[in-house]
C-alpha cells in the first residue's frame, strides 16, 4: 500500500477552544499508531450485532405515585438514598447520603466491594442536586450557589454530575448493574421555536443538569396518573370541563408536548407503572411484558381500536 504523506494526510483535528487551540492528524492523538498500521489495527476492531447491556433509566413524576416503588422492584436492588423517603418500602439501602461525598463513597463501595446486588437505585436526583451545589459552595466559599456570579455555579456543578455519572458507568459497565434514577416532577416553560411558549413536565433540576443526565440515560420515564376530561355543555356557547382521575399509576415513554420523555427500546407510548413490565421489555421478553400489562388492561393487544387512558395528567 502506497505510504501516506503530509500531502496525502486526511485533514486536520481542531481541538479546544480560544487561546487554548491546537491543531492534530487523527492519530497523532495516540503517537503509538501511525498510518496505514493503524488504519488496519482500528479496521480490525470494528463491532457488529446488538450487544446488550444493562439498562440505565430515569423515572420521574409527582411524590407519592410509586417511583421509590418502582425501584425497588428491580432485580436485586441496593439505593443510594439522599432523602429521607423510603422507610415504607422493604428495601436493602445503604445510609442516608448527607453530603457529595457520600454519595461517591457509596459508589465507590458498590464497585469496589464484593456483593451480589444487581441494580443501583439513586434516590433521588433532586436532593443529589443540592448536596452538588453545597459542594459547589464549599469549593467556592460562598453562602449559595447564586452568589456565583453569571451564574457559573451551575456550570461548575457539571462536573461533579459528571463524576457521578462515570461512577454509575462503572458500575455498569463492569459490574453489570442496571442504573435507576428517580427524580421528582416540575412543570417548565418549554420555548418550543415552532410553536408558542408552553408548559410541560420535566426532572425536577436545572436545565443544564437535567439535560446532562436525560442524554446519558437510555430510557426517561414519565410516571402520572392516568386522567380523562368530560366537557358539560353549560348553554350560551360556553363548555364546563371537568378533569377525572381513576387512580391509575401509568408510565408515558415517548415525549409530547406536555412532558419529557424517551427510550431505546421501542416501548408503546403508554404502560402501567410496573417494572416486571419495563423489564420484561428491556430483556426482550415481549410475551411476558404483555401477560403483566393484561393484569391491569386485560384486553390490552386485543384489538386496535381498544379504549386506553390517553389524557396527561399530573
Amino acid at each position: 500500500m502506497k505510504p501516506i504523506t503530509n500531502e496525502s494526510r486526511p485533514p486536520l483535528v481542531r481541538v479546544g477552544q480560544a487561546d487554548y487551540v491546537k491543531d492534530f492528524y487523527p492519530w497523532d492523538l495516540n503517537p503509538e499508531t501511525q498510518g496505514d498500521e493503524h488504519m488496519t489495527n482500528l479496521l480490525k476492531q470494528v463491532q457488529r450485532g446488538v450487544q446488550p447491556a444493562p439498562r440505565r433509566v430515569l423515572v420521574y413524576g409527582t411524590h407519592g405515585i410509586g417511583k421509590s416503588t418502582f425501584g425497588s422492584m428491580a432485580d436485586r436492588p441496593v439505593f443510594i438514598q439522599t432523602e429521607d423517603g423510603l422507610g415504607g418500602i422493604d428495601c436493602e439501602r445503604l445510609p442516608l447520603a448527607t453530603s457529595y461525598g457520600d454519595v461517591v463513597s457509596a459508589l465507590s463501595a458498590l464497585y469496589a466491594e464484593p456483593h451480589e446486588y444487581r441494580s443501583v437505585v439513586l434516590d433521588s436526583l433532586d436532593w443529589l442536586e443540592r448536596l452538588i451545589w453545597a459542594k459547589v459552595c464549599q469549593d467556592r466559599g460562598v453562602e449559595s450557589i447564586e452568589d456565583i456570579g453569571y451564574a457559573k455555579g451551575y456550570v461548575f456543578a457539571i462536573t461533579y454530575w459528571r463524576e457521578v455519572l462515570a461512577g454509575l458507568d462503572a458500575l455498569r459497565n463492569e459490574r453489570g448493574m442496571t442504573i435507576i434514577l428517580i427524580a421528582h416532577a416540575q412543570i417548565e416553560k418549554f420555548a418550543n421555536p415552532e410553536t408558542d411558549t408552553y408548559d410541560r413536565y420535566s426532572p425536577r433540576l436545572h436545565k443544564q443538569a437535567s439535560a446532562l443526565v436525560q442524554e446519558w440515560c437510555d430510557e426517561v420515564l414519565f410516571a402520572t396518573y392516568s386522567i380523562h376530561t368530560k366537557a358539560t355543555d353549560e348553554g350560551f356557547g360556553r363548555k364546563r370541563v371537568q378533569g377525572i382521575g381513576t387512580g391509575e399509576r401509568i408510565i408515558r415513554t415517548t415525549e409530547r408536548p406536555a412532558h419529557v420523555a424517551k427510550n431505546r427500546l421501542g416501548l408503546p407510548e403508554l404502560l402501567p407503572l410496573d417494572w416486571r413490565i419495563y423489564g420484561a421489555f428491556a430483556k426482550g421478553d415481549e410475551q411476558a411484558a404483555l401477560a403483566a400489562i393484561r393484569e391491569y388492561w386485560p384486553d390490552y393487544g386485543k384489538s386496535e381500536e381498544q379504549e386506553q387512558p390517553v389524557e396527561q395528567g399530573a
